[in-house]
């Protein structure tokens, strides 16, 4: 894990101080902000591979410096909230968030979600045997450079939001059910997954379909799952 920088951003020094110090127990370059407008002027200054980022906090909250974190980067965003509500979990999902934290949390399984975020987010669309570049009746995937694209047209999306399209191109036609997609592209147990997985494949499709409602590419198999149609 040497050679990754970290930003935590939280208004609260202790739990910032606290981060850093397993963080950098993993040998990871720790940067940190106190609030959205330090983390954005710190991201314009130097290289970081993940943020950690949490929501409420004084100038500008983390809902809002996702949105305009996301105008520019597709770095791995974990958000940290007070708050347990799924609804404040969607909202973060829905504005770029990578994965969701609620305080107060166990300092080791946010460890562990930080390094599985930065593994998928550097070796991102590298499948050993698999052709580089996928095209679906205009649906483009690029894994050397990790670009999706519609009829030539770039897409934008976060690093999550890439593994479920790759995930689903490179098996195109094959139905997955949201435990399916979850646990591979999370590496970890699905546990009520189904809004993450949800949020995730709407803002996918909001991107990729002309129109979202009656999608021609990421299907839904109403009780099964989804499917990216051949």
């Amino acid at each position: 894990m040497t050679n990754y920088v970290v930003l935590v951003v939280d208004d609260d020094k202790d739990i910032r101080d606290g981060i850093e110090i397993y963080l950098k127990n993993e040998g990871i370059k720790v940067l940190k902000a106190k609030d959205g407008i330090e983390a954005i002027d710190l991201l314009n200054e130097q290289e970081v591979h993940l943020i950690v980022l949490d929501i409420m906090m004084p100038r500008l909250d983390g809902i809002k410096t996702t949105f305009k974190i996301r105008e520019k980067k597709n770095i791995p965003i974990i958000m940290l909230s007070a708050k347990s509500e799924d609804t404040d979990k969607i909202l973060g999902l829905q504005v770029g968030a990578d994965d969701y934290v609620t305080k107060p949390f166990n300092p080791l399984e946010l460890i562990a979600r930080v390094k599985s975020q930065l593994r998928r987010y550097v070796t991102l669309g590298h499948f050993e045997g698999k052709n580089k570049m996928i095209n679906l009746n205009g649906l483009t995937l690029d894994q050397e450079a990790k670009e999706v694209a519609v009829n030539g047209d770039a897409i934008k999306l976060t690093p999550t939001e890439y593994r479920i399209v790759e995930l689903l191109m490179l098996n195109a036609g094959r139905v997955f059910s949201i435990n399916d997609i979850y646990e591979s592209v999370w590496q970890e147990p699905s546990y009520n997954a189904e809004n993450t997985v949800a949020v995730h494949i709407r803002k996918i499709r909001e991107k990729i379909e002309i129109d979202p409602k009656n999608p021609r590419y990421l299907k839904v198999v109403w009780g099964i799952g989804y499917k990216m149609e051949k």
